[in-house]
Order: C-alpha cells, then sequence, then structure tokens
C-alpha cells in the first residue's frame, strides 16, 4: 500500500429500525415516553410510559399514519411486590399497515387507577375485566368492571404473588343449606411429606416379599 494512501472506512452497521421507531414515537409523544427499550435481542420494541399520559399515547399511537397501530390485541399485568409501584400494565400492540409490533409498559400501585383505553380499543374492556380479576387494578372509566375468569363472588386476586395458594374462600356444596355455597378453606388431611425418592430405589423390600426371605434362611419345609 503506498504510503499516502487512504484505507477506506468500513460501511456503519444499519440502525435497528425498532429503534428507529421507538425515538420517532418518543420525539411525536412529546413526553409521555420515558424509556425506549429493545427485548429479545433486538426483536421487539418496549415503551415504558408516564401513567397520566397514557391516553394521548395511545391516540397517536393509534391515529398517526406513521406508527397506525390499530389493534390492541392484549393487556396484561406484572406484579413485583418489592416496588413501589408493584404492577406493570403491558399493552400489546399491532399495526397491520406497517407489520410492526409494539408493547407499551405503564406502572401503578394498588390503589391508583389505570386511564382505561376501551374508548380507543373496544376490545380492551375484556383485557382490562380480566387484569382487575387477577391483579386488582382498577381502570378509571371503564364502566363493566366486572370479575370474567373468577367466580363473582370471589375474594382476592388470585395472580397477586401475595396471595395465598390455598385461597381465601372455596366453593363447595353444603348438605344443611342444599346448595352451593362459599366457606373458609378448610384443609381435609394435613400435608404429606414426600422423600422423592423412586419406590424401586427406596424401598429394599415390598410389602410381602419378607416371607420369601424367610423361606430362603429358613429352607424348605
Amino acid at each position: 500500500m503506498a504510503e499516502n494512501e487512504i484505507t477506506p472506512a468500513e460501511p456503519a452497521a444499519p440502525e435497528n429500525p425498532f429503534r428507529v421507531l421507538g425515538t420517532m414515537i418518543a420525539a411525536a409523544a412529546g413526553g409521555a415516553v420515558t424509556e425506549v427499550a429493545l427485548a429479545r435481542g433486538g426483536a421487539e420494541l418496549v415503551l415504558h410510559a408516564r401513567r397520566d399520559s397514557l391516553l394521548p399515547l395511545m391516540l397517536l399511537l393509534r391515529d398517526d399514519p406513521r406508527f397506525a397501530f390499530e389493534q390492541c390485541m392484549d393487556i396484561c399485568g406484572v406484579d413485583w411486590p418489592e416496588n413501589a409501584e408493584r404492577f406493570e400494565i403491558v399493552y400489546n400492540l399491532l399495526s397491520l399497515a406497517h407489520n410492526n409490533r409494539l408493547r407499551v409498559v405503564v406502572t401503578t400501585d394498588a390503589a391508583t387507577p389505570v386511564p382505561s383505553v376501551a374508548g380507543i380499543w373496544v376490545t380492551a374492556t375484556w383485557y382490562e375485566r380480566e387484569t382487575w380479576d387477577m391483579y386488582g387494578v382498577v381502570f378509571e372509566g371503564q364502566v363493566d368492571l366486572r370479575r370474567l375468569l373468577t367466580d363473582y363472588g370471589f375474594e382476592g386476586h388470585p395472580l397477586r404473588k401475595d396471595f395465598p395458594l390455598t385461597g381465601f374462600v372455596e366453593l363447595r356444596y353444603d348438605e344443611e343449606l342444599k346448595r352451593v355455597a362459599y366457606g373458609p378453606v378448610q384443609l381435609a388431611q394435613e400435608f404429606r411429606n414426600f422423600d422423592f425418592l423412586s419406590p424401586w430405589e427406596g424401598m429394599t423390600t415390598l410389602p410381602g416379599d419378607e416371607k420369601i426371605h424367610l423361606n430362603r434362611l429358613e429352607g424348605p419345609a
């Protein structure tokens, strides 16, 4: 190579398209987005947003032709009891026009409601009912906040990490009342202790087989 010859620079790696999309949304949302993140090795876009700016952000994501997230595919909850705002509400959106998927995450505690997006996507009513049923998160503006997966008389929210494994109440047929009734959980027997040993490895003699050994020691009659 000649002394004054310039080595051509290597072409820059293309920027992740999901990162570009997230940056565009954050710029257009005017402070509603607090963090743009990539999940699964850069294959999924996740936006963390302010709870009080959720509705303007969702309207932007649905109506702006650059984003066009026409469908809300799912809403679910995550419980982190060690956090001050222990619940994450996760919105999974789909753009048919651009073939893009997006996750929007907001946080809340057990007492603070989250704005309902049912006025933006009608299907959100089912998902918000399920999230309230499982986690106890209240959605402000949701007029049909009934239980969905548990019975109407169920107590508590079973996907909270502090919910007891046995629950608070049980449903059974009451012989005196002659109908199905709720009552406190009653364990019919104590929990059994298992040593997790296979019977073929943990037992040298099966019940009844001791006669064979006795016959061998005593000899034939």
